[in-house]
């Protein structure tokens, strides 16, 4: 039992090997793992996830969707980690899949099983009973080929792709999109209401 009155059962927690925020480059060479890239991607066009897995240097598959425009590039990164690891689980091998995230924070909320983020949350479950399934950090635009093929396939969801729908919109667009029409209604009341002024 901690200080802090969590307790956290043995079998909540992920294998001491399976979440890294090392860079894990140099095992992308390796033959006998599937490597996984994923990334997200905000631009002027909108907000784009994608991953890309290469498989004995062929690009066996690749996914990528468009999200909300008001959805966050954290929200973006999570749903590629998210759809990365569904994707691993289903593989016949995947107790070879290592997934190369380029988000630190999102490996950090996804290795935390208490995380108040919905999908970091599922991620946590799938990995939790898939052991074989790693995560680990690559350097961001640092000529990384799964990487860099991550990226572009994310921007170009951005404008290309078909709608994402499964993420809601970040907490604080809600909150100011209230926040906003409310000003708006008691404006609208003050100026045509016969008691404001």
């Amino acid at each position: 039992m901690k200080e802090t009155g969590w307790f956290i059962h043995s079998s909540e927690n992920l294998k001491p090997n399976q979440i890294s925020l090392e860079d894990g480059e140099a095992n992308i060479a390796r033959k006998d793992i599937i490597n996984i890239f994923t990334d997200g991607s905000k631009t002027e066009h909108g907000v784009g996830a994608a991953f890309c897995v290469l498989t004995n240097d062929i690009w066996a598959y690749q996914w990528s969707a468009k999200l909300n425009d008001n959805n966050s590039i954290f929200q973006a990164e999570l749903t590629a980690l998210h759809e990365a690891v569904i994707y691993a689980s289903r593989q016949p091998n995947h107790n070879t899949s290592k997934i190369h995230v380029d988000n630190r924070g999102s490996i950090m909320a996804t290795s935390n099983s208490k995380s108040t983020n919905e999908t970091a949350r599922k991620i946590f479950k799938i990995l939790l009973t898939n052991p074989g399934i790693t995560v680990s950090l690559v350097k961001a635009h640092a000529g990384n080929i799964g990487n860099e093929r991550a990226d572009q396939l994310a921007k170009d969801a951005t404008q290309h792709r078909q709608p994402y729908s499964l993420i809601k919109l970040p907490k604080p667009h809600i909150k100011g999109f209230l926040r906003k029409s409310m000003l708006e209604e008691w404006q609208t009341l003050w100026r045509n209401g016969d008691t404001g002024r």
